[in-house]
């Protein structure tokens, strides 16, 4: 078990310096940076006392190893746009971001699996059907498109729910959350479902596959010849043994909500991490780009670490490995 634990974090560390290779070759060669800093009336002694002072008139590798110091202390340099440290700004937006993230996830994993599970115990009944049958609409319809659709329903005609903004925030110990007002709870409802959708519908169909084909095996038709109850066969026997494939898949899935969350925070106006790189991306903010690159590797590496720990719970097999 330890071997494998090294082995994971070794994989993640070199997916890390990958990563940080990518977003410095985004960092040197994308955009000219003395352009954002000073404008297009800088004089030439100007340009060349940023560049220097951004070290780009060193050797390539030199620049890269550089580089690579500043982002394990935490520096990402200054933003472009806003004139102020990027670890500041992202560190406003990061709460928003993983909100939202958390919100859908949750309601992914849970009403997924339930979903999954019913509609794999009782294949045969209309509303199973009828479940199957919306999973194929939320696995093919884009997320802007669902995202549009409720806010003209629940926006628009019943005006039960606001269409843009987080609402009314808190600020906890240094974290700003919408978590304890009334506003912010109403303003989370309908990013959470349009992020959450193409998720549930995924998880739910492969905890239905993957529940029909432990349904199928001998030791299930054994259990059922000892008399052992229904409820037990399905919730300890074959939930259980489902549970690898649907940690693997899940555990991805969450890694995108964060990464894919730009979608649904440009389409209800999010104020998170996602909106910030659209707006960055379009003022061509390379600090800030750069900086969300390494953000979303880092939660991927997080994620897939934690899912390898999940396997260790799911499985005793891999204990002994």
């Amino acid at each position: 078990m330890t071997l494998l634990l090294l082995r994971r974090l070794g994989q993640s560390i070199l997916v890390l310096l990958a990563v940080s290779f990518v977003s410095f070759l985004v960092f040197r060669h994308i955009g000219d940076p003395t352009i954002s800093l000073l404008g297009e009336d800088a004089t030439v002694a100007d340009r060349e006392a940023v560049v220097a002072e951004l070290g780009f008139d060193r050797p390539v590798v030199v620049q890269y190893l550089h580089y690579l110091g500043n982002v394990v202390q935490g520096e990402f340099g200054i933003s472009y746009r806003l004139k102020r440290p990027v670890v500041e700004v992202i560190a406003e937006r990061l709460p928003a971001t993983l909100e939202l993230a958390l919100a859908a996830g949750l309601l992914a994993v849970i009403g997924g699996v339930i979903l999954g599970v019913s509609t794999a115990i009782h294949r045969d009944r209309w509303p199973s059907r009828a479940l199957m049958a919306f999973s194929l609409v939320g696995v093919s319809l884009p997320t802007f498109l669902i995202g549009i659709g409720l806010i003209y329903v629940f926006s628009v005609e019943l005006h039960w729910l606001p269409s843009f903004g987080r609402g009314q925030t808190v600020n906890v110990g240094g974290w700003t959350t919408g978590l304890l007002t009334a506003s912010g709870w109403s303003s989370l409802v309908l990013p959470a479902c349009t992020l959450a959708v193409f998720k549930l519908t995924l998880i739910m169909r492969l905890v239905r596959a993957e529940m029909l084909e432990a349904l199928r095996t001998d030791y299930v038709r054994f259990s059922r010849a000892r008399g052992i109850p229904e409820r037990r066969i399905h919730y300890r026997h074959a939930l259980r043994n489902t549970l690898i494939p649907v940690v693997t898949i899940t555990g991805l899935q969450l890694g995108s909500l964060i990464a894919f969350a730009i979608v649904t925070e440009t389409v209800f106006q999010w104020p998170g991490v996602g909106l910030l790189f659209i707006s960055s991306i379009q003022a061509v903010d390379v600090p800030v780009i750069t900086a969300y690159l390494l953000l979303i590797a880092v939660l991927y590496v997080l994620i897939n670490f934690a899912v390898d720990l999940a396997y260790l719970l799911v499985d005793p097999r891999l204990r002994r490995a």
